[in-house]
C-alpha cells in the first residue's frame, strides 16, 4: 500500500470561483507553505482542469479529485487513472459525495490505481459504506455524513461515534487501511478532536478554500497535532 506520513491534511479545492485559474495555483503554493512551516502532511486536490499545472509546481503531494473507472481511448468527457498519473498526481479521491460511484466502479478504480502506484483516498457516506469499501483495501477510507458537508459544525462534534467506529470496523476488514474524517471540519480543534477519535487526518474544502485569511486557517488547523 502506498501511504502518506500522517497526520494528514487533505484540503479539496473543488471548483469554487476562488480556485479558478491562478487561484488554484495560490492555495496550493500557501498549503505548501504551511506543510513546510508545520512539517504536518498535507494534500491538496486542485480543479481537474489545473491538475497538471499545479502537480509540477509545488512539492506536496497533489491528487486528482476524480478518477472514473475507465482506461485509456474513447472516452470522451471521462478522467482515466492513467491520465492522472500522467498529469503528475500523486494519487485521487474517489467517491465523493458529490461525484459518487457504483460499488464496481469503486473497486475498479481501486485496483487501476494501485497497479499505477497512485494512493487512493475513498469517500464514504457511513460506517456501513466504509466496511464495503475496506473490502477493496483502498489506501485511505475518508468518512463524510453529507448532511453536514459544508456546514459549520464538525462531524467530530455533531457523530463522533461515527468516526471511532469506523476507525475500529474498518481495522477488523483490512488493519493497514487508515481512516481520515471529514465533513464540517474547520479548525484546529477538529483536527485534534479527530486525531483523537483514532483518525489519521481530516479531509476539508469551503473551511480553507473560502477563508479570507488561508494562512491564518491553515495554520490553526496544524495547531490541533
Amino acid at each position: 500500500m502506498n501511504k502518506l506520513k500522517s497526520p494528514i491534511i487533505v484540503v479539496n479545492f473543488k471548483v469554487y470561483s476562488e480556485v479558478e485559474g491562478p487561484g488554484a495555483m495560490r492555495l496550493a503554493k500557501e498549503c505548501e507553505a504551511a506543510a513546510r512551516e508545520s512539517g504536518v502532511s498535507f494534500v491538496v486536490c486542485p480543479p481537474m482542469v489545473e491538475l497538471s499545472t499545479v502537480a509540477r509546481a509545488v512539492t506536496v503531494p497533489v491528487f486528482s479529485q476524480h478518477v472514473d473507472a475507465k482506461g485509456p481511448g474513447s472516452i470522451t468527457g471521462y478522467t482515466s487513472p492513467q491520465s492522472v498519473k500522467a498529469a503528475g498526481a500523486n494519487g485521487t479521491l474517489i467517491n465523493h459525495s458529490e461525484h459518487r460511484m457504483v460499488m464496481d466502479d469503486i473497486a475498479a478504480a481501486i485496483k487501476t490505481c494501485r497497479e499505477l502506484g497512485l494512493i487512493s483516498i475513498v469517500c464514504t457516506d457511513s460506517t456501513e459504506t466504509s466496511i464495503a469499501v475496506a473490502a477493496y483495501s483502498p489506501d485511505y477510507i475518508a468518512v463524510e455524513p453529507p448532511e453536514l458537508i459544508g456546514g459549520d459544525i464538525s462531524v467530530t462534534t455533531a457523530d463522533p461515534q461515527i468516526v471511532s467506529r469506523t476507525v475500529d470496523m474498518v481495522r477488523k476488514v483490512d488493519p493497514m487501511i487508515e481512516v481520515l474524517c471529514g465533513a464540517g471540519v474547520k479548525n484546529g480543534a477538529d483536527v485534534k478532536a479527530a486525531l483523537g477519535l483514532g483518525a489519521s487526518g481530516v479531509l476539508l474544502a469551503s473551511g480553507v478554500v473560502k477563508a479570507k485569511d488561508v494562512k491564518a486557517v491553515l495554520r490553526d488547523l496544524v495547531s490541533g497535532i
